[in-house]
Parts: structure tokens; sequence; C-alpha cells
């Protein structure tokens, strides 16, 4: 009787299953800074802003993470994902290759650079596991595009697997934009250091923030993205050279 009742609920609930649990489920794991993508290895420039006393507590963390958010992200990667998920969905190389090759152009310092290009590599691996159709035929692709190759910067890599989702393009720049909030307060409380709590106070703040960076992003073409945080760019550059690192940038 039990065995039977089990079988009958698993089966009703898989029946029930839409559309919707399925994007959201794929894009929840997209974002997951469990993904072996690497993201937990970088600060992003916080752990210089840290050493040189910028951000000594988590409302300082919280206000530097929803600016860098604002300024930075939603200029940048996350209006580069807007348009490079329905440029994979239409089988755009072109613009692929003309989005990658912006990311690629407008990393400010050798670590901004590693980071995409790493992150965006190890997406790519990971997708040959779970998605190996997604990426073949991938190098031919844009065997046109000496400088972008087989090598996707990590939104555009992103966007090919969020491509292969029933998302729409704003779930799925809001996921991306979760993914990084994750892995930024987690920076933030190894490089302050926080505690648990104050981590959650963080993520709470750019919770709240990151629909309206994902609504301008949506709004943005291509002679509105921007590649200009100056600080950012300068903390980077200082972090290269910093005597003590926990981070790769």
């Amino acid at each position: 009787m039990r065995a039977a009742t089990i079988t009958g609920t698993t089966m009703a609930t898989a029946a029930t299953t839409t559309t919707t649990d399925t994007a959201l489920l794929q894009l929840i794991w997209l974002a997951s800074p469990a993904l072996p993508v690497g993201g937990f290895s970088y600060s992003e420039g916080m752990e210089s802003a840290v050493d040189q006393g910028l951000v000594t507590n988590d409302a300082q963390a919280a206000d530097w993470l929803a600016d860098q958010l604002h300024t930075s992200l939603a200029r940048g990667e996350l209006a580069v994902l807007a348009q490079a998920v329905p440029a994979w969905r239409a089988g755009d190389t072109a613009r692929i290759v003309a989005l990658n090759d912006w990311v690629l152009h407008t990393r400010e310092t050798s670590e901004m650079a590693q980071q995409t290009t790493q992150m965006g590599r190890s997406l790519v691996e990971w997708l040959r596991t779970v998605r190996p159709e997604l990426v073949e035929g991938l190098a031919q692709a844009f065997a046109g595009s000496a400088r972008t190759g087989a090598s996707l910067t990590y939104p555009v890599a992103f966007a090919l697997a969020a491509s292969a989702t029933p998302a729409t393009v704003r779930d799925t720049l809001l996921a991306f934009a979760f993914g990084w909030a994750e892995n930024m307060m987690q920076a933030a409380l190894k490089s302050v250091p926080l505690g648990q709590s104050a981590g959650q106070r963080i993520l709470v703040r750019l919770a709240g923030e990151i629909p309206a960076a994902v609504d301008h992003a949506l709004t943005l073409g291509d002679a509105d993205r921007q590649a200009f945080s100056p600080m950012l760019a300068i903390l980077s550059a200082r972090h290269e050279t910093q005597y003590s690192r926990l981070f790769r940038s």
C-alpha cells in the first residue's frame, strides 16, 4: 500500500511539472556558486578595497557592491547577456563574436581579463559534460575571429547555457546577477572579515537592487553599454601586486 502511495504521488508530481519549473531549476543550477567555474576565487576589487580601508564593515560592503552592480555589472555584463541570449537562440554567430570581443576589449586589467576568460572556459568545459551538443562545433563557428576562437567570455558562455533553457531573458539576467551577488557577498565575508549574519544583510540589500539593475540592462543598446569603472580598475591593478591576497582579483 505504501509503495503504491509513493508511486502515485511521484507520478502526480511529475505530471504537474511545467516549463516554468524547468526554466527556474535550470537557472538556479547555472547561477549556483557550487557550479565549478571558479567564481569563488575572485573578489572583483573587493579585497583591494578592504586593503585600502575603503570597506571596513557590512554596510560599506553592501554600498560598494550595490554601486558596482548598477555602474558596472548592469551597464556591461548584464547588457551583453541580454543581447547574447537571443543571438545564441537565433544562431547569429557574427553577433556573438561581436559581443564576446567587446567584453574582451573592455577588461581594464589582466586580472579582469583572466577572470572572464577563465570562468568562460570553465563553463564551456562544464557544458561539454552535461550538454555536449551546445559546444559541438564551437571552434569552427568562431574560426573567423582570431581574437575569440573557441574561448568565450563568462557572460557570453552563460548566455549559451541559458539559451538552451525555456527561461526568459529577464529571468536569465536575474539569475546571473544573483549568482554574482552570492559570490561577492562571500568575498566580503572573507576579506573584511564578516560573520554570516552580516553576509545575509548584504545579500538582502543586493537582492533588493538587482531587479532595477536588470531592467536598466535590458534597455541598453550597443552604443549604451559601458565599461568605465575607474576605481575598480585602479583597485584591480593595485591588487596584482598586493602583499597578501586571498583572491585572484
